[in-house]
């Protein structure tokens, strides 16, 4: 690894080299086909805009204990590193960076959806009403 700074534009760009990305029509069917759509934005985000029916809330600090197949204290939906899991924030920034680390765990199925909720929310698929 270098001792050479790099700026969070240049790291999300080498991220999302690695992988696709998936829009939110593509999340969409994805699944209903049996993917894993798993939100990662913090609560208060989650009761001003509501929720996607179905996605697992996992909270950013928990998800790679929570999603790792091998991990003590893995949900019961991480049943294979085959598995592909759909990752979402709010705008789509921290889920680049959340899913770097579940491909580390070897999910090599991992991806995030560009844009987030908003995007999801802006291509009027389903949501929960807001509770705040």
């Amino acid at each position: 690894m270098s001792d050479t700074p790099v700026g969070i534009d240049a790291l999300l760009e080498r991220i999302r080299s690695a992988y696709t990305r998936v829009t939110p029509e593509e999340a969409h069917a994805e699944f209903l086909d049996g993917a894993l759509l798993v939100d990662i934005r913090y609560q208060a985000l989650r009761e001003r805009d509501g929720l996607v029916p179905g996605a697992l809330v996992i909270e950013r600090n928990e998800l790679e204990w929570r999603l790792d197949p091998e991990g003590s204290h893995r949900l019961p939906e991480a049943t294979s590193h085959e598995l592909r899991v759909i990752v979402f924030c709010n705008e789509g920034y921290a889920s680049s960076l959340a899913v770097a680390s579940l491909r580390t765990l070897g999910l090599r199925h991992a991806t995030d959806l560009t844009g987030g909720f908003q995007s999801w929310k802006a291509a009027s698929l389903p949501t929960t009403p807001p509770t705040a």
